[in-house]
């Protein structure tokens, strides 16, 4: 796999996912759309396939792999389900929330799922592209984003051709994502308490209200002994390649402007003001600021509520 348009594209339909699958099977890497973006899939159970991930995006392998699954039956298998655990995937999956739950000792998986440590992050996609793809094999995926490690996330097909066209073995073309951001990340542990370790589409107050666990910790204690237990922990993360400046209420010389609501610019996230628009925008936009000529990137304010926590958590590692 070498040289301009080396990566196969295939559509998204009941013969390209079926490609995809045998492409899957023996060890390939394959793009594949989720509702929040496109994630690098390997099988989980070939250490030799979660390598070539890795490798692929250039990934630091202390930097833990997120195992996507069909439901919390086939995550039992890999991971140990307490009953809070059980509570919330019977609540939330499938859909845009990663559990990460003690590891199996008979799991079975690559030792780089995990990068080393007792626990394992997993969760049970929504998109019907992804689960159709599940349910095709009889292995569990590994499926960081689609993009090289660091860079701004892809939310289509191009974004994953711009950084890994020739690195990986092709890409299932399932048009735009719906969210647009990468799943909340929620640790059970063994008390039965709930730690944030991401933010992102699902809101881990609400939901700690609804099953009545504790909340103890967020996305700003985003370390356990000193160890990275999930994706997007690195202070410095989805990089546009390009100084990023936030809460602008208007562009300086030589910016590229992110807009939202009132707040116009070359792209805008929500002229509206939604949030939700905005968070399926963001990663865009952001590409569109990184192909523009401009040197610099400016970004409107975010309101910090809700999925806006999430957004200002990707921009402020963005800007780091």
């Amino acid at each position: 796999m070498s040289g301009k348009n080396a990566t196969e594209v295939l559509l998204a339909d009941a013969q390209g996912i079926a490609r995809a699958a045998a492409i899957l099977e023996r060890g390939g890497l394959v793009a594949v759309p989720t509702e929040t973006v496109y994630g690098l899939a390997a099988r989980a159970d070939s250490a030799e396939a979660v390598a070539r991930i890795y490798a692929a995006k250039g990934r630091p392998d202390f930097n833990p792999l997120i195992v996507h699954v069909r439901d919390a039956a086939q995550a039992a298998e890999y991971a140990e389900l307490s009953e809070v655990a059980k509570s919330i995937a019977g609540q939330e999956w499938p859909g845009p929330l990663t559990l990460v739950l003690p590891l199996r000792e008979d799991a079975g998986l690559a030792p780089a799922v995990s990068a080393g440590l007792p626990t394992l992050a997993v969760r049970a996609p929504a998109h019907p592209v992804m689960r159709a793809l599940l349910e095709q094999v009889d292995f569990p995926l590994a499926a960081p984003s689609a993009n090289r490690s660091g860079f701004i996330s892809p939310t289509n097909a191009e974004h994953v051709l711009a950084s890994l066209d020739g690195r990986i073995d092709c890409a299932l073309d399932g048009g735009p994502c719906e969210k647009g951001l990468e799943s909340t990340i929620l640790a059970v542990r063994h008390d039965g308490s709930l730690e944030e370790l991401r933010p992102g589409p699902i809101d881990v107050v609400a939901l700690k209200s609804r099953i009545n666990a504790e909340l103890v910790g967020s996305a700003d204690a985003c370390m356990h002994d000193g160890s990275i237990e999930s994706p997007g922990q690195l202070a410095s993360h989805y990089a546009p390649g390009k100084p990023v400046r936030l809460n602008a209420l208007a562009p300086e010389a030589g910016e590229f402007m992110i807009g939202f609501g009132e707040v116009e610019g070359e792209c805008s996230l929500s002229s509206s003001g939604d949030l939700g628009e905005a968070a399926a925008r963001l990663y865009d936009c952001l590409h569109q600021a990184a192909r523009s000529a401009a040197p610099r990137i400016a970004v409107a304010p975010i309101p910090d509520e809700g999925v806006g926590r999430a957004i200002n958590d990707r921009l402020r590692r963005a800007a780091a």
